[in-house]
Formats: structure tokens, C-alpha cells, sequence
């Protein structure tokens, strides 16, 4: 195992100091004593970081490990995921975001309730979401930077995940999503830099794209045979992205309408993503930031899949092994070993001083997920479940709430550690996908019908809910009990496991959920226009929403008297309280869940003209165009990439 050269532990010492001072001074820097501040970063973010974050919380390890891994097993068909990304930010930012602005809702479950009233979906949602992101984002980020540690430097695999973790957590607690964002910001310039100096270095040891393409077609290993099979050899369609539909391992169909639901899902209702746009400062950083992370989208094919697909050229006998024994002796995983390729360059062409900038940039990309995990979870449970059973919990109540169960889930975190070790990490991967296909359609169609259609139901949203539930629960649980063969043992799992794309599946169950809900909705009587006031993509502009009794206490707000005479840049320009608040005491004041100022006093009519001016009602025309060019832009790049290696 490679040896850490000194230049190496100077560059990882170095990086985690800034991002803990990054970390530290963000939190410092924003108002992170109230739930807004904490869980929103005050909406005070500007598109730059805003992209940058949403970019790395989902460029995570299992990137570098699982995606690159997939890239040498079978090619250029993978990019789809990233690349169908593009369109669905687009949508994230022109009609998801006003209508969840308007509402004025802190958490996707939260936007439910103020939608459809009732608390089963709420509940339900939250339960589900703090669940998935607990078993699929942390499992899959920690084992995918286990790999890379434990491969690439020969450290203890637990201890090296224990401290990542808390380091981690400590910024998290501290700062908020402020100091998540500024961090990711800063993981995301490390994680290109040292990405981008990794591809160039083994394309030019490959003798270039073309080259490579050519190159990758004949990288097969010493053994092929598997018992009676023959298998190693990279597939006819490999350097294609859309597949035969019954024959690919990622078919066209399915690729272009499986992967709707499971994008949408991923970037338009997920609690993680969506949370880093609504702390946007306004509607155009809210969109400049989905911009800006759509031309990040585009990126990974060039930083994590070539260089994949050029491990298996330069290691065809490690990388595309097949027979379980060489497999078990070079990785420890008899059922292939393409998920070190990422690792394997790292070692075998980077110097040292870079071999620790990747180390750096595998850390960054861990840690980023695991940060967004936290907050997001965190978030949901204080603002959906805790006031759920404490509904006059104060607002210092639920910061500290907020971060004891950030605690938590460092806990939980560590002890999943041993059960991932346990586990193949090809299934890890292999299932991830899988999982979100038999899971996310349920929820797009409750959050797309909800939005869109005013006659969306609380029974038919609920109901169909539970259809998909059972439909895709079924079939995920049919997945775990029946897992795929081993190479040379027969097929015998049931026609439906292997005959029916899981992407297909994700087709199906779509439109299974999408009938349900519009019968059971057509059957059952809708709310009235005012509660759909500022809930829906045709009431966003209507008249406030009028508070109730089942109002969250932290949703309300005490408002001054309006005064003509009293504008917002003067309550801005003049908080109230002191300014000269001493270091020692505001960092007292962050961790004992104070705010080091009191809080600006506000009128109806200030939070009015602040929503507006969020929603882009005072959007600058040419600020409007410039945005709207630049979002037809990268979709009209992003659509020639996907025509060119179609």
C-alpha cells in the first residue's frame, strides 16, 4: 500500500484547517441564533455559492467511486443521469421555487401541509425522507470514501469515517446551512482542480479521447471465463448513451422517461437541494445559481467518467476481472472490482503533494454529502416532527433541538460503519439507483399534481402515496431477497427481476400513482381558493395566505404596525441592538443558540415587499433576459453533448 509522502499529510492538514475556518467564519459572519439563519442562512446567499453547493452535495464520493466504477464497466451510457440533470435545474428554478417561496414553507414536508392541509403527509414525508437520507446518502458516501482511503492510503477504514465524521458535524452544528454552503463552495473549487489535473494527467498517458474510445474496446482481461460463461469484454454499445430497450443496461426508454421521476425527485423536491436555492437572496440568485450548477452538471463526464473508462484501458486485468477469485485477491470483493478504478489512477499516476490534493478532494466530495445530509435532516425533523409534538417550542427550543439531533445522526453514521464493511459494495451501488427508481415516483406525482392542478386532493395525494408504497416497496423488497447471480450460476430469480427494467418499472409505477391520485382526488371534495392561496403555480401571486390555527409557531410572525413613512432598507440599514458585540461573546452566543442581535422589527407590508422581490415581481428586465438566454443556453449545449454520443 502507497506510503504518505509529507507533502501529502501537508496538503490534507492544510485543507481540513481552511474548512474548518471557512466553517467557522460563516457562522460567525451570518445570523445563525434564529431558525431562518440556521436552517435558510438568513436568504442571504448569492448565486455563487448557492450552485456551488447544490453542485457538490451532489457530486459526492460515490461519484469518484460508484459513477467512475460504472464508467469502466460499461461506458459512456452513465453520463445520462448528469446530463438530464440540466433540464430538470432549469425547472427547479422557473417553477418549483416561486411556488414554494410563495408559500413560504422551510421544508418540503412543510410545503405539503400548507398545500393540503392535514398532518399524515407531512408526517409521513418527513419520516421517509430523514429515512432514505440516513440508509442511502450517508451509507453510500461513507462506504464510497472507505473505498478510496482504504485503497489509496492503507488507513484504517473506521477510523479515518469517524473523523471525517465529526469534523464534519462540528461546522454543521456550529454554522448552520451558512456554513455548509461557504464550505461546499470551497469543496467544490478543490473537487474540479483536483478532478481536472487527474483527467488530463491519465488522458495524456492513454494518448487522448480518440484514442482512448479505441483503446477501451479491446481492454480485456488476462481471464474471461466464468465457469461455463465468457464475460470481461466491454459491451458493443459502450460508447453509446442510448441503449437497445431490452437488451441495454440502460435503455432509451427508460433513460429519457424512467429517469424523469427519479431527476425530478432528486432535484426539485428533495429537502437537500432544494434547501440551497431557498436561501438564494432573491429570485435571480435563485435562478443564476441553478444556472450555474447546470454547467457544472456537464463537467462529471469529462472528470469522472473518461477518466473511468481509462483505468480499465491502462488495468484491464484488476479493473475487469470476472472470475471471483482474482477478484477477491486484488479489491476483497469477489463480485467485481471496478469501483477502485477512480483510486488505482490516484495511486499509480499522480505525484506526491497531489496524491494528498485527491485525498483532499475524496474528503471534500464525502463530506459535502454528509454536511447537506445533516442540515437537511436536522431541518425536517425540528420543523415536521418536533413541533408536530411541541407545537409552542420556542424558537431557541428548536435550534437546540436542531443540533442534538445532528448528534444523532453522527452516532447513527458511525454505527453504520460495520454494516456497510458487512456488505458488497457493487450491490451498495448497483441498488442505489434501483431504490430511487421503486421509491421516487410517488412522491413526484404528489408534489407535480399538487402544484400544478388545483384539484389535488389531501386523500388522493395520501392514497397514492400508499399505492406506490406498496407497488414499489414490493418490488424493492423482491430486489434484497432475490439479488442478482454470480457469475456462472444460473438464472433463478422471478421473470418480473430481470425482465423488467428498473427504469421501465419507474414508467409503470408513475402512471399506476398518477391514475390514483387523479380518481381519488375527482371522488373527494378540494380545499377552497383560500386555502390555495400562494400554494399552487396559478395562485403564487394571489393574496397572502391568512394564518390559521394549524399554523407551525415558528411560521408565524409578530409584525409592528405598518408606517408609510418606514422603509425596509431603514430597518436594515438600523437593526436593533448592539453592533459591537465582542468575539468571545457571539461565539458564546452561536453555541449556546443565541443570536447576537435582536431581532429587526417588521411589518406586514416589509414581509410582503420581500416575498416579491424574492419571486422576482421587481426582476430588472434585462436581469430577466440575460437569465433566460443563459438557462436556453446550457440546455441547447447539454442537448448537442446527448446528440453527439447518442
Amino acid at each position: 500500500m502507497t506510503e504518505l509522502h509529507w507533502a501529502d499529510l501537508l496538503v490534507i492538514i492544510a485543507y481540513f484547517a481552511l474548512c474548518m475556518l471557512v466553517g467557522l467564519w460563516s457562522s460567525c459572519r451570518e445570523n445563525t441564533g434564529s431558525v431562518k439563519g440556521y436552517f435558510l442562512a438568513g436568504r442571504n446567499m448569492i448565486w455563487i455559492p448557492v450552485g456551488a453547493s447544490i453542485f457538490a452535495t451532489n457530486f459526492g464520493s460515490h461519484f469518484f467511486v460508484g459513477m467512475a466504477g460504472s464508467a469502466a464497466a460499461s461506458g459512456l451510457g452513465v453520463v445520462i443521469y448528469e446530463w438530464q440533470a440540466v433540464f430538470i435545474l432549469m425547472i427547479l428554478g422557473w417553477i418549483f421555487v416561486p411556488v414554494y417561496v410563495s408559500s413560504g414553507a422551510y421544508t418540503m414536508p412543510g410545503y405539503l401541509k400548507k398545500r393540503f392541509g392535514g398532518k399524515r403527509l407531512r408526517t409521513y414525508l418527513s419520516v421517509l425522507a430523514i429515512f432514505l437520507l440516513i440508509v442511502q446518502k450517508i451509507s453510500v458516501s461513507m462506504y464510497a470514501g472507505a473505498i478510496f482511503i482504504q485503497q489509496s492510503l492503507g488507513w484504517d477504514m473506521y477510523l479515518s469515517i469517524v473523523s471525517v465524521t465529526l469534523i464534519t458535524a462540528v461546522y454543521t452544528i456550529i454554522g448552520g446551512l451558512s456554513a455548509v454552503i461557504w464550505t461546499d463552495t470551497l469543496q467544490t473549487v478543490i473537487m474540479i482542480f483536483g478532478s481536472s489535473y487527474l483527467a488530463i494527467a491519465s488522458s495524456i498517458k492513454v494518448g487522448g479521447l480518440e484514442a482512448l474510445f479505441e483503446k477501451y474496446m479491446q481492454a480485456v482481461p488476462n481471464i474471461t471465463t466464468c465457469g461455463n460463461t465468457t464475460m470481461g469484454y466491454p459491451r458493443d454499445d459502450s460508447l453509446h448513451i442510448f441503449r437497445d430497450p431490452e437488451t441495454g443496461d440502460i435503455p432509451w426508454t427508460g433513460a429519457l422517461f424512467g429517469l424523469l421521476p427519479m431527476a425530478i425527485l432528486a432535484w426539485c423536491t428533495d429537502q437537500v437541494m432544494v434547501q440551497r436555492v431557498l436561501a438564494a437572496k432573491t429570485h435571480s440568485h435563485a435562478k443564476g445559481g441553478v444556472i450555474f450548477a447546470a454547467w457544472l452538471k456537464i463537467t462529471p463526464f469529462f472528470l469522472v467518467i473518461i477518466p473511468g473508462m481509462i483505468g480499465r484501458v491502462l488495468f484491464p486485468d484488476e479493473i475487469g476481472c470476472v472470475d471471483p477469485d482474482v477478484c477477491k485477491a486484488f479489491c476483497d470483493d469477489p463480485s467485481g472490482c471496478s469501483n477502485v478504478v477512480y483510486p488505482k489512477l490516484v495511486v499509480e499516476i499522480l505525484p506526491a503533494g497531489f496524491r494528498g490534493l485527491m485525498l483532499a478532494c475524496m474528503l471534500s466530495a464525502l463530506m459535502s454529502t454528509l454536511t447537506s445530509v445533516f442540515n437537511s435532516s436536522s431541518s425536517m425533523f425540528t420543523l415536521d416532527l418536533w413541533t408536530r409534538f411541541r407545537t409552542k417550542a420556542s424558537e431557541r427550543e428548536l435550534m437546540i433541538v436542531g443540533r442534538v439531533f445532528i448528534v444523532l445522526l453522527v452516532v447513527i453514521s458511525i454505527l453504520w460503519v460495520p454494516i456497510l464493511q458487512a456488505n458488497q459494495g457493487g450491490q451498495l451501488w448497483n441498488y442505489l439507483q434501483a431504490m430511487q427508481a421503486y421509491l421516487a415516483p410517488p412522491w413526484v406525482v404528489v408534489f407535480v399534481m399538487g402544484l400544478l392542478w388545483k384539484r389535488t386532493t389531501e386523500q388522493g395525494a395520501f392514497w397514492s402515496l400508499m399505492a406506490g408504497l406498496l407497488v414499489g416497496g414490493t418490488r424493492l423488497i423482491m430486489d434484497l431477497a432475490y439479488p442478482k447471480p454470480s457469475c456462472g450460476v444460473a438464472e433463478s430469480r422471478p421473470e418480473i427481476l430481470y425482465k423488467v427494467h428498473f427504469l421501465h418499472f419507474a414508467i409503470i409505477l408513475t402512471f399506476i400513482v398518477f391514475v390514483v391520485c387523479v380518481i381519488v382526488s375527482l371522488l373527494t371534495t378540494p380545499r377552497s381558493d383560500v386555502k390555495l392561496r400562494r400554494v399552487t403555480w396559478k395562485t403564487r401571486n394571489s393574496e397572502p395566505r391568512e394564518e390559521s390555527d394549524d399554523e407551525d409557531e415558528f411560521e408565524k410572525q409578530d409584525y409592528i404596525e405598518d408606517s408609510p413613512g418606514l422603509a425596509i432598507e431603514e430597518v436594515e440599514d438600523n437593526p436593533t441592538g448592539p453592533d459591537d458585540v465582542a468575539f468571545k461573546q457571539r461565539v458564546y452566543n452561536i453555541l449556546c443558540c443565541y443570536s447576537s442581535f435582536v431581532p429587526k422589527p417588521r411589518s406586514r407590508a416589509m414581509e410582503e415587499e420581500e416575498a416579491n422581490r424574492y419571486k422576482g415581481l421587481g426582476e430588472k428586465p434585462w436581469i430577466r433576459r440575460f437569465l433566460d438566454f443563459n438557462a436556453l443556453l446550457v440546455m441547447a449545449w447539454t442537448v448537442f453533448l446527448i446528440a453527439f454520443f447518442a
